[in-house]
């Protein structure tokens, strides 16, 4: 193989380069980044489509594509998400977890309840929802405290990364072709044995260390008799995830035939852009009932949501465009070519280092997600899998999770609102996500060995 053969890997690094230099160094935020480094990939790619003027179409081109993909589903788990914590209805579902499961496991009510809502919703939005509960359960039990605000971290962050619809997973399965049902379903069995070491590895940290409650204030408890039933409440959440899986079981299962009503009408409920519609409407009719708002006054609480989706959507799409033009370097041809001279190399750990390496170094594990999986798709099509696709989806996820440091925004989130100090983060929170970060490279390494799927 020629020297000048290895270019397309070349105009990867420079791409990666770019992308956290533009971040981490120079502060640039991170949708102009993106944009900006796939167009650079793009001049410096000597194929005849991207020339001076056809690298900027084509990057456009590939973020408007993107973002009519994904735009209608992060716009909805938006408002979805908001709209379950300001019926109340995801306080009622914490509720419910910490009433089953009593006082003496209440870390593990808090890792399920922040897991469940962390589906719909961002991180953030349920750790500051659920942060007041642990507060008022470390009052009662002093020596718990960072045990329960790491639970809530663990639940929150595997499927934040891990389990559509989320922004991060939705990105990443539909940049990879992978069903979202299957997404839905291999990402949170895979959460379960990390999630489970990780919270005796957090117990064990936790009991060395002495951390006050912070005084946030006597607020007034809620009267959980305004708050919706248990049933209402997780609808919005199960009804899209269980839409999406039945129209995937359809065709795994190989049931009802190709052009019968039953299956057209079970894979159009089935559709995530439906499904996610029908479970946002479920939460916004519990927001009206719950606080007997009228129309416009639920249209006012579309605003601050869809500014946020506003944001996230720009991002996916530039990580979109990225992704493309690395695509249209030929880097597969390259991978195809190393192949056949017997030059092994396994996508499912180079998936996981490279989204570590991007989330230490610009800090979103969002952004990470984005960019690993436009970089995965080139290389998978270049070669023969001998296991299923879902497998590099879950080591991105995971990959993502890894080195949560200073630059990461959750970082502070939790350590101001929790009131750890930068070294008890760096001592919790980054130490428990790095552990459930590498468990799961480990399962999803294994498990593409002895299950591929294929």
């Amino acid at each position: 193989m020629e020297a000048t053969s290895y270019w397309p890997f070349w105009l990867l690094l420079i791409g990666i380069a770019s992308v956290v230099l533009q971040i981490a160094v120079f502060r640039i935020h991170a949708f102009l980044a993106l944009v900006l480094s796939a167009i650079l990939v793009g001049l410096l790619n000597p194929s005849e489509e991207s020339s001076l003027v056809g690298a900027v179409e084509l990057t456009m081109q590939k973020m408007g594509s993107v973002a009519g993909s994904i735009a209608f589903v992060i716009a909805l788990a938006s408002i979805l998400g908001v709209a379950l914590t300001k019926s109340g209805a995801a306080e009622k579902i914490v509720l419910k977890f910490l009433s089953v499961f009593g006082e003496k496991f209440a870390a593990l009510a808090l890792l399920l309840a922040g897991f469940i809502l962390s589906i719909p919703a961002f991180f953030d939005t349920v750790f500051f929802l659920m942060i007041p509960i642990a507060y008022s359960m470390g009052k009662r039990f002093q020596s718990h405290y960072v045990f329960y605000v790491m639970a809530i971290a663990i639940g929150g962050v595997l499927t934040h990364c891990l389990v559509p619809p989320t922004p991060g997973p939705v990105i990443m399965a539909e940049t990879m072709s992978i069903n979202l049902g299957i997404a839905i379903l291999a990402g949170a069995l895979a959460c379960t044995l990390p999630a489970a070491i990780t919270y005796f590895v957090s117990k064990r940290i936790s009991s060395n260390m002495d951390v006050k409650v912070p005084d946030m204030g006597d607020e007034p408890e809620s009267d959980e008799k305004n708050l919706p039933s248990f049933l209402v409440a997780i609808l919005p959440i199960v009804i899209p995830i269980l839409l999406i899986v039945g129209a995937s079981s359809m065709d795994f299962l190989k049931l009802g035939n190709e052009t019968g009503w039953f299956k057209t009408t079970i894979e159009f409920a089935g559709n995530k852009n439906i499904a996610m519609l029908v479970g946002t409407c479920l939460a916004l009719w519990i927001l009206a009932k719950q606080k007997g708002f009228s129309l416009s006054q639920i249209g006012k609480e579309f605003e601050k949501p869809l500014e946020i989706a506003g944001v996230i959507i720009l991002i996916t799409s530039a990580g979109g465009a990225f992704g493309a033009m690395i695509k249209g370097t030929g880097i597969s041809g390259v991978i195809e070519d190393l192949s056949n001279q017997g030059v092994t190399i396994n996508l499912v750990l180079l998936g996981w280092v490279i989204s570590s390496v991007l989330k230490f170094a610009q800090g979103s594990g969002t952004v990470a997600m984005i960019t690993t999986s436009g970089i995965m798709v080139a290389l998978i099509q270049s070669v023969d899998l001998a296991y299923h696709p879902i497998y590099i989806y879950l080591a991105i996820g995971f990959g993502s999770m890894t080195c949560s440091w200073m630059n990461d925004s959750a970082f502070w989130v939790v350590s101001k609102m929790s009131g750890f100090t930068q070294g008890q983060m760096l001592r919790t929170w980054t130490v428990t996500l790095a552990v459930m970060s590498v468990l799961g490279m480990a399962q999803a390494l294994l498990l593409s060995w002895f299950l591929p799927l294929v």
